[in-house]
């Protein structure tokens, strides 16, 4: 035993669990973890301007690493203003830790005043952890932070909380360190796994549908095995995208609607309901399985409430992504799963189909979104915002290497964009790291860029100008007889990016990013190219052209029944 702080205790904690980065806001709640931070030489400690990027960067660095992103904040509004963040990890099953001050431990629940007071404090992100705790004495918190990473390693990798008063953080006691749980990947029984061999064996249009729980297993390389190994070609989520190149062959990309207008979402959902055996593997299956009942669903799942709930035709799989396709693989060969011909020629059929009627219907997303991908380097880290063309991306922004493109998932959050980027950097900062982003969503973490110049983290930031919430702008203008209060001021984002010390860049036109992107990218310091669209008669994002379709998204209409 050692005797130390709670502070000490819980910096120790988190090096033996391989933590280095912790994104944070010191606070007067916090000096006793601030100080234990100062003196360990193990962990670096990366001070945002506002809590809430502590979460996004923290998220960020977890998604491109798989390893847990670790956040610290000050109590009550402190942990109101990270919870943005939190619920978009949560959203997109991403382990964070998020460690929150308390108000001192002999007046909590007593609502005296104390400063940033606010009752049963972790009642204000429950729904968006996965597990909560706090620790009242110093003994207490290796064992706090061994179940926080036991419990983000375990199942579905959410975020989790851990709260220690500020007493805490400076008494000293008799301390035993923890050394990090092992995890075992949970793999289905034998019997379910032939089962679903003998279902892929037989079947005459199998189809895989691979979500987000593939990166989260790190079994990108397994999920091309199976299609490889099987012919059976694969369809991406949006929280999927990356998890198999989509130059492979047996890729036909990503996204599907049952509403959508478009004929390129028809075509993959056409697809989704000609399968008699769809593969479902670390996808929740949030739009239900478009083949319906007519097919056999092989779920496979870590998370056991997601197994059944989609329909009741299912071979349910309790089990690691990635461990489970590798206790199959070798059943699928021995049932002769291999062996019928491969659908090559008809993905790339259908993937040329979609690129075809983007052409024709000359979109103006399409021109500039070719434009990216061919000035973004291949391996580079792409974080999205919600924009007309991060919606535009979900479809059709091709992705070759696992976890490079990340979104803010179903929490759809405007602004989070800038923040995660730069905690993607931290984690990668031999790899290029883009943000694309609107002039709406960025200004609202624009103070981060002080951080990134401040830690040298040197992401390029697009920023596509319209002076506007374009997106609501278009709606209101069209379903409800015109716009009201979309219109946004910005400052010249060449001179506000050197005002901070960063570079600044502005392109004429969009086209001039295939000159500006490789020149930004070979900076050391952070850089922000400014691209005008005001003017750019934009189409309805893919991903809401289902809006009229919604009762609450149209004007009012009169409900009485018509006689």
């Amino acid at each position: 035993m050692l005797r130390m702080s709670g502070g000490q205790a819980l910096v120790r904690s988190l090096v033996r669990e391989g933590v280095e980065v912790v994104f944070g806001v010191p606070g007067i709640q916090l000096y006793g973890i601030v100080s234990a931070l100062r003196d360990e030489p193990a962990l670096r400690m990366i001070t945002t301007r506002h809590e809430q990027a502590t979460t996004y960067m923290a998220d960020g660095y977890a998604r491109a690493t798989g390893k847990p992103g670790v956040a610290l904040v000050v109590p009550g509004t402190g942990l109101y203003n990270a919870a943005a963040g939190i619920a978009t990890a949560y959203a997109r099953c991403s382990p964070v830790l998020v460690i929150a001050g308390q108000i001192p431990r002999d007046q909590i629940g007593k609502n005296r005043g104390a400063v940033h007071e606010i009752a049963d404090q972790p009642s204000v992100v429950r729904p968006v952890t996965k597990w909560q705790t706090t620790v009242l004495t110093v003994s207490e918190i290796p064992d706090a932070v061994n179940e926080a990473f036991r419990q983000m390693r375990t199942g579905c990798p959410r975020p989790a909380l851990i709260e220690i008063p500020p007493d805490v953080g400076v008494e000293r006691e008799e301390v035993t360190l923890r050394r990090p749980t092992p995890v075992s990947p949970l793999v289905p029984s034998q019997d379910r796994l032939r089962e679903a061999a003998s279902a892929i064996a037989q079947s005459r249009l199998p189809l895989i549908y691979a979500g987000g729980g593939v990166a989260r297993s790190d079994a990108e390389a397994a999920l091309v095995r199976l299609a490889d190994s099987t012919n059976v070609p694969v369809i991406t989520s949006v929280g999927g995208k990356g998890t198999i190149p989509d130059s492979h062959p047996l890729s036909y990309g990503s996204c599907v609607s049952p509403r959508g207008e478009r004929h390129e979402m028809n075509q993959l959902y056409e697809v989704m309901q000609s399968a008699d055996v769809v593969i479902g593997i670390g996808t929740r299956f949030s739009l239900g399985n478009p083949a319906g009942e007519s097919s056999i669903l092989i779920n496979i799942n870590v998370d056991d409430r997601e197994l059944m709930s989609v329909q009741s035709n299912t071979i349910p799989l309790h089990g690691d992504a990635r461990a489970t396709i590798e206790a199959l693989l070798p059943l699928l060969r021995q049932v002769g799963a291999g062996d019928r011909p491969s659908p090559a020629e008809a993905v790339i059929a259908a993937r040329r189909l979609i690129a075809y009627y983007d052409i024709q219907d000359e979109e103006p997303q399409y021109p500039i979104l070719k434009v990216l991908q061919d000035s973004i380097p291949d391996d580079a880290f792409v974080v999205w915002d919600v924009s007309q063309f991060g919606f535009y991306a979900r479809t059709h922004f091709q992705v070759n290497h696992p976890k490079t493109y990340i979104d803010s998932g179903y929490s759809f959050n405007l602004g989070y964009s800038f923040p995660t980027a730069l905690g993607v950097k931290v984690a990668q900062p031999d790899r290029p790291v883009l943000c694309i982003v609107g002039d709406g969503g960025f200004l609202f973490n624009s103070s981060e860029l002080s951080t990134a110049v401040r830690y040298g983290i040197n992401v390029t930031t697009i920023i596509f100008r319209n002076d506007s919430y374009g997106n609501v702008a278009r709606d209101l203008d069209e379903l409800f007889g015109g716009t009201y209060e979309t219109d946004l001021h910005n400052p010249d984002f060449v001179d506000f990016a050197r005002s901070f010390g960063a570079v600044g860049m502005r392109a004429d036109r969009p086209e001039d990013l295939s000159r500006l992107i490789p020149r930004a990218l070979e900076h050391p310091n952070p850089v922000i190219i400014d691209v005008p669209v005001r003017n750019m008669p934009l189409p309805r994002p893919r991903a809401l052209q289902h809006i009229p379709s919604l009762s609450w998204a149209v004007p009012e209409r009169d409900q009485t029944p018509a006689p």
